[in-house]
């Protein structure tokens, strides 16, 4: 097989293409040939060492491919499924041991490249939109990095909820993806105070809910656009780690409560993430949910990958393709 390595942590230059041993599967696992792997910001945070991993290491906990081989215990899938999984690992190769349960079969009409493409951002923007803040009718909500592979998700979803929504980009044409999306109304950052610019939105009321994965650069302004009793999710940090917060900040009339989700956490029970998978899967193939794949790369330019993941020059998903 053939796999992504890196021995230390550091920039994309510590990513090697290498040749590997074949994988043997142990109790519990799967060996699936890998059809396409997604590129996720946790990658890049693993590579640096901001989330620790054992050295070496093959990125990678989201795909999309062909079970090979089942061992002992696996239940639901059989060697020649069409599956997609989340929470996996070593998935930046042409061959990677994935826990059984971590598997979901692919709807027939879906791609390889839409199954590992929805996994991470779709599961994502459904449990951030149905069960961190459930977004009901009539909510205000600030989605950041709204041209994003979670921020269009969000957007799609967040507007099927009811919600009126108002996203975040860094440039024209991303506003537009933004709006076809859902967005009703966009803000760039880059030229205008995306704080004021809420303030302006909503007149002074400020929104229910922040969904922020941008982290230092915005996390502080995000506070200060909540409506009272609202809430700033913050679940990633692109541009780093937010300062430490002192909690009095959230106190007075604004009572304003910050949580920071992990979607691993809310797929402990299996039954559950079946749920989120299924259903975002199942509304992707209904027509009701639309992904966009930027870019696909070889595995062997897996650090071009995450160069431009890392920099925030793509709208939608990339993609590996070993």
């Amino acid at each position: 097989m053939q796999a992504i390595v890196f021995y230390e942590f550091g920039g994309p230059e510590v990513l090697k293409f290498e040749e590997r041993p074949a994988l043997t599967v142990s109790p519990g696992q799967a060996l699936v040939k890998v059809v396409a792997a997604g590129v996720n910001f946790i990658d890049v945070y693993q590579r640096m060492g901001w989330y620790k991993v054992p050295l070496p290491a093959i990125p990678g906990g989201e795909g999309a491919g062909v079970v090979e081989a089942i061992g002992p215990g696996v239940t639901g899938v059989q060697p020649g499924d069409r599956v997609a999984w989340l929470g996996g690992a070593g998935c930046y190769a042409t061959h990677a041991l994935v826990p059984g349960e971590k598997l979901v079969v692919l709807p027939e009409s879906l791609s390889f490249e839409q199954g590992a493409a929805a996994m991470v951002q779709g599961i994502t923007a459904h449990v951030l939109a149905h069960v961190t803040y459930p977004l009901k009718p009539g909510d205000r909500c600030l989605v950041h990095a709204a041209a994003g592979g979670v921020g269009l998700l969000l957007c799609q979803i967040a507007k099927q909820a009811g919600a009126f929504v108002i996203g975040t980009v860094s440039a024209e044409e991303k506003a537009q993806l933004a709006h076809a999306a859902g967005a009703d109304e966009t803000i760039i950052y880059t030229q205008q105070d995306f704080l004021a610019e809420v303030k302006r939105i909503t007149g002074g009321a400020g929104v229910n809910v922040v969904y922020d994965s941008v982290g230092k650069d915005t996390f502080d302004r995000s506070l200060e656009s909540l409506a009272p009793l609202g809430t700033l999710v913050s679940f990633g940090q692109s541009s780093g780690f937010p300062a430490p917060l002192d909690i009095q900040r959230l106190g007075g009339m604004k009572s304003a409560f910050v949580t920071r989700p992990s979607v691993f956490a809310y797929m402990r029970e299996r039954a559950k993430y079946l749920e989120y998978a299924n259903a975002v899967l199942g509304m992707i193939a209904a027509g009701q949910l639309e992904l966009r794949i930027e870019r696909t790369y070889p595995l062997a330019q897996a650090a071009a990958a995450q160069i431009a993941l890392a920099e925030r020059r793509t709208s939608g998903k990339v993609l590996l393709i070993p």
